[in-house]
């Protein structure tokens, strides 16, 4: 989800990383789904990429489950 999200407003993962002011990565885990963002870049991602409450929650739920 986090992906479609990203290629649908044409951002490249290099251009994400540097958007959150994080590592190529580690963005990539998280476009992935397969890492949770600290507190502040999941606020950013939110931000940038406009995500609605439930696109979060859903987000959040994916990544809860991978790592477990």
């Amino acid at each position: 989800m986090i992906k479609e999200k990203r290629k649908a407003k044409n951002y490249t993962q290099e251009q994400m990383a540097n958007i959150l002011n994080i590592s190529l990565r580690q963005y990539v885990r998280i476009d992935k789904e397969q890492a949770l963002p600290r507190k502040d870049v999941l606020n950013r991602l939110i931000n940038e990429l406009e995500l609605t409450n439930e696109e979060i929650g859903e987000y959040i739920r994916k990544i809860t489950q991978n790592i477990a």
